[in-house]
């Protein structure tokens, strides 16, 4: 508005249009006024959010599991349990709903955080129309704190200088401290952030373990806001990286349950099924899905697998425990504070357990995702020793026999539409505002979906969700409240029908019924791949009722094209182009790119794109000075990568090939180089072939090695130094992270054409990194 138009000012006058006071020349004249303070209620409650990566529904004990979470049981038996809570079947979907209340794809979430292909439901990033929770609570007074994974950032626009809107300080979060990647290691994270920036760590010390760091943030941004403001509610959204893999636990932990998983997944499976019916988690049950016909029976496998594979999963709960003492401590803290009973505390997990791991483990994870190797647990020749399961050196995923069993009593596993991959524990409690009464034992068997749960809490908290945001109205949301389901055990769910798809895979519920496929890459999409099942009577999905019911299938059917319609599903990927299809901005990240010293380590999108299906040169150039020792470059992890030194007036060259170390070194000569020239060739079998120059003269072959692929490696170009977890352990037990002395100038990358390789590798290469990358 034109400040001339505005009564009681003279022509000419701005900056005083909004205000409500008045302005005179003179002080004495005039009248000030202040904004209103945006505040919160004086008795709102506190929210914390609590979201455990890969979690199975029967791994807690309120949910029949026998991993000790006393914690978990604690809060179970003060609040409520659903044991009809669904989600999707990966992770970022999953997060996308929870936080917007849209559905997956309407949240642009068709499937994990990549690089988008180009249609509306694949876009990688929340529409920026759509409130976060976070943007809702904050704009109602509310603290907002984030710690963890937070996966909702597509892979292009993770390195430093990218466009940042869709990160978590952008999109609500007044802290944040976590990975934005889909997982890390426990023990020494790839890439750590503090708000908006990398934390860079040489090496982290033995005793850091990232849940314990997470939660000690947490403590730390809950302590912060009461120092400074006594009253101000906080929204805390924790997001673990546990439990995904790889699986990796403290060793006191471990040994907790050292002997525990002897008798197998078998008759820990049975033993959780009768646990589940004492508590009465399915009075009416139905019969609990048989063993998968992938799965070997325990007894089948050998002493020596067995021996193994029992090791796995007392890794898997010590995470597990992990996960419940960390709850302890935000518990122990909010009753220090006099906070417990006036905070709602949710409990869920993304998504079903992992069944990644195959049917005998993986000794590295990132070799399951794209790469052209296989390195099982407990076969000839696996790279890990017995005792190293677990520890900082291990890369490994758990059996899917495990998976099995931590997703009791239903079939599959993470990635599938049956229930294993689906259903998730869900626990609120709220003690000053959900008390529960005698006669009430918490449980809920009402259907509720992923998107139900944020619009839940804000309900609770009596928040209203922002009505326009960026200066539009926002888009409807699909998640509805099931707060009257929390009072009363026998209010109706309000959530009738759902939708789901990932890759291709497909199902709808709709009350009592479900249909779903287990789509195959390649077969044509059609009404015959449909199942269903009667949730009431069989929901662990033992019997296909859809030969006897195709009119009914049929009906179904059309309902899930409707709503695939109404939720920017389509199109289904039947010809592979989604995921091969990659935007320009993927191609300005492989580019050449000039790496110094003092350069923070290079984010691992980024870094791929440098290496990833082609021939590449690695140019070190020295300034005259001294002599030196130490790293020149290196990229990758314990999960597999190189590593080029200096050491005793050696050029060295380490290549961990997903776990089998491949080195080579040659005398520097009588100077110190100028120039070190390492050229990676692209080779037949997805394959390197390794040479290096020093000043010109041939100086070392290595090779031919496995190429890095997939999502490997998963630790960025560092310079200088061997950051975060080694890629070659031996080294660094002599020398830790190495970081070099004297004269080392620059790195720089030089990218060369991709490797001709058939096209069906390629392509089972992107499908594999893409879809499992969660």
């Amino acid at each position: 508005m034109d400040a001339s138009t505005t009564p009681g000012y003279p022509v000419g006058a701005r900056g005083y249009e909004r205000f409500s006071g008045v302005v005179r020349e003179l002080a004495s004249q005039s009248t000030p006024s202040w904004p209103a303070e945006v505040r919160a209620p004086d008795d709102a409650p506190n929210v914390v959010l609590v979201l455990v990566d890969d979690l199975g529904f029967s791994d807690i004990s309120p949910f029949g599991g026998e991993i000790d979470t006393p914690h978990l049981r604690e809060i179970a038996e003060a609040g409520y349990r659903f044991t009809n809570y669904h989600t999707s079947t990966v992770c970022a979907p999953a997060r996308a709903s929870l936080l917007t209340g849209l559905n997956p794809h309407r949240a642009g979430f068709a499937t994990v955080a990549g690089s988008s292909p180009g249609y509306p439901g694949f876009s990688a990033e929340l529409p920026s129309d759509a409130p976060t929770l976070a943007e809702s609570f904050r704009a109602a007074g509310y603290a907002t704190f984030m710690v963890g994974k937070w996966h909702l950032t597509p892979s292009n626009k993770l390195h430093d200088g990218a466009e940042k809107s869709s990160w978590p300080v952008q999109r609500g979060f007044d802290r944040y401290y976590g990975c934005m990647d889909a997982y890390t290691t426990l023990f020494q994270p790839h890439r750590l952030m503090r708000d908006n920036s990398p934390i860079t760590v040489d090496e982290y010390d033995s005793s850091f373990y990232l849940t314990d760091a997470l939660t000690a943030e947490a403590e730390s941004m809950i302590a912060g806001l009461r120092a400074n403001d006594p009253t101000k509610p906080f929204f805390l959204y924790f997001a673990h990286q546990a439990a995904h893999a790889p699986l990796q636990a403290k060793a006191d932990d471990i040994q907790k349950y050292r002997g525990r998983y002897e008798a197998g997944w078998d008759v820990v499976r049975a033993r959780r099924e009768a646990r589940q019916r004492e508590e009465g988690l399915f009075p009416d049950g139905g019969r609990p899905s048989p063993r998968d016909a992938e799965l070997t029976a325990w007894d089948e496998l050998t002493e020596a697998q067995q021996r193994w594979f029992a090791r796995c999963m007392e890794v898997y709960a010590a995470i597990v425990d992990t996960v419940d003492q960390s709850l302890g401590r935000i518990v122990a803290q909010l009753k220090a504070m006099g906070e417990y009973d006036n905070t709602i505390i949710a409990f869920t997990s993304d998504n079903g357990a992992s069944g990644e791991g195959g049917d005998h483990g993986t000794a590295t994870y990132l070799a399951s995702m794209g790469a052209p190797t296989d390195l099982a647990l407990g076969e000839a020749g696996s790279p890990m020793d017995l005792d190293e399961v677990g520890g900082p050196r291990s890369m490994m995923h758990y059996p899917r026999g495990w998976a099995s069993v931590s997703n009791t009593p239903f079939a599959k596993y993470k990635r599938f539409m049956m229930e294993g991959g689906i259903r998730a524990p869900l626990i609120v409690s709220w003690p000053r505002g959900l008390p529960r009464r005698a006669d009430d034992q918490g449980l809920r068997a009402q259907y509720a979906y992923v998107s139900d749960l944020g619009q839940t809490l804000l309900a609770l908290a009596g928040v209203v969700a922002l009505p326009r945001w960026n200066g539009r109205e926002v888009p409807s949301v699909d998640g509805v409240r099931f707060d009257d389901v929390l009072r009363d055990p026998r209010a109706a769910s309000p959530h009738a029908e759902q939708y789901a798809e990932f890759a291709g895979s497909r199902a709808f519920s709709s009350g009592r019924w479900k249909i779903l496929t287990e789509h195959r890459a390649g077969e044509e999409f059609s009404d015959a791949e449909w199942r269903l099942y009667d949730m009431e009577e069989d929901p662990c999905e033992t019997v296909d009722l859809a030969p006897g019911n195709p009119e009914l299938v049929a009906r179904l059917a059309a309902r899930w094209r409707e709503e695939a319609w109404r939720n920017t599903v389509f199109p289904l990927n039947d010809d592979g182009t989604l995921t091969r299809t990659r935007p320009s901005s993927d191609l300005r990240l492989e580019r050449p790119t000039v790496l110094r010293p003092a350069s923070p380590t290079l984010e691992r999108f980024r870094s791929n794109r440098l290496i990833r299906l082609r021939s590449f040169e690695v140019i070190v150039r020295f300034v005259a000075g001294p002599d030196g020792e130490g790293v020149l470059f290196a990229h990758g992890d314990q999960g597999g990568g190189y590593v080029a030194f200096i050491e005793d007036d050696r050029f060295c060259i380490s290549y961990n090939e997903y776990g089998r170390m491949h080195r080579a070194s040659a005398p520097l000569g009588a100077r110190f180089p100028e120039v070190i020239r390492v050229t990676f060739t692209a080779e037949p079998g997805i394959r390197w072939g390794i040479s290096a120059t020093i000043d010109g003269a041939r100086a070392l072959d290595l090779g031919p090695v496995l190429q890095m692929a997939g999502a490997a490696p998963f630790t960025g170009i560092s310079v200088g130094v061997d950051r975060g977890s080694p890629v070659d352990a031996e080294l660094h037990e002599r020398r830790g992270p190495f970081r070099c002395t004297g004269a080392l100038e620059s790195v720089e990358y030089r990218p060369g054409p991709r490797a001709e390789y058939n096209t069906e590798i390629i392509v089972d290469i992107d499908r594999a990194a893409a879809s499992r990358s969660d």
